[in-house]
């Protein structure tokens, strides 16, 4: 014999279902807007970190001074301050990509 279940309960079921997929359709479209804001921030700290790599080295071997932005104001930073920096940026953002990507 089979029982059946009455429609007031078919509906809840249903309803529950698709507020259940819309929440997760929500939820995925949140997590690639992130990624996406992550892969471009993490492309972007590469980029940089090729260009501060590539300049040579100031007079008598000293290390050149590069600027990096702290709210309203610059602040002078030497070349292997700023690249440790930058390093340790992408891997945070690689990290946050991976927990991301893992969701």
């Amino acid at each position: 014999m089979s029982q059946t279940l009455p429609d007031e309960t078919l509906r809840k079921i249903l309803h529950q279902i698709q507020q259940g997929a819309i929440n997760a359709n929500r939820n995925l479209t949140l997590t690639r807007a992130q990624v996406s804001s992550k892969e471009r921030e993490r492309r972007i700290v590469q980029l940089t970190l090729n260009e501060v790599s590539s300049l040579g080295s100031g007079k008598d071997g000293e290390d050149i001074k590069l600027y990096k932005g702290l709210g309203k104001m610059f602040v002078q930073v030497p070349k292997t301050e700023m690249e440790k920096s930058l390093k340790k940026q992408e891997k945070g953002l690689s990290e946050e990509l991976d927990a991301l990507n893992k969701k």
